[in-house]
């Protein structure tokens, strides 16, 4: 079963080998992935440059995360087994979240209820803004 896609391909930032993008397949402010510029399968693939690059990337996300969107906790996830090749999940756990609980069996749940709850034009809107905003700041801090 193909995923609905919400939003066009919104890039928030682009290195030499990745970029950085709300996803579009999940109605969740502040929810990015990580891809890769050329396929591949498994972080074992990944040149030495590509992972310099990848993980100053994370950090400075995971950092302007913390100290711009007061996201305190991020659940990080890498699968394999994927029809969309590479790409690491940085998956905010917000305060409303608390209600399923804070272990990996509550993304599913949290998934399937914003699919449910959260589609629509006013939460879209606050995505679109949050992109903007992220975008715009990353752009501006991208050497720091």
């Amino acid at each position: 079963m193909q995923e609905k896609i919400l939003f066009p391909n919104e890039i928030i930032l682009k290195t030499k080998f990745w970029r950085i993008e709300q996803d579009w397949e999940v109605p969740l402010v502040w929810f990015f992935i990580l891809v890769p510029l050329r396929t591949l399968q498994s972080i074992d693939e990944l040149s030495d440059e590509e992972a310099v690059d990848f993980i100053n990337l994370l950090r400075k996300l995971r950092k302007w995360m913390r100290e711009i969107l007061k996201i305190k906790e991020v659940y990080l996830f890498e699968n394999e087994d994927t029809l969309h090749n590479f790409h690491l999940w940085i998956f905010p756990r917000h305060n409303w979240m608390e209600k399923f609980g804070k272990k990996i069996e509550s993304v599913r749940p949290i998934i399937n209820y914003t699919k449910e709850n959260m589609t629509n034009k006013e939460n879209f809107k606050e995505i679109k803004n949050a992109i903007e905003e992220m975008r715009e700041y990353m752009n501006f801090n991208k050497n720091n």
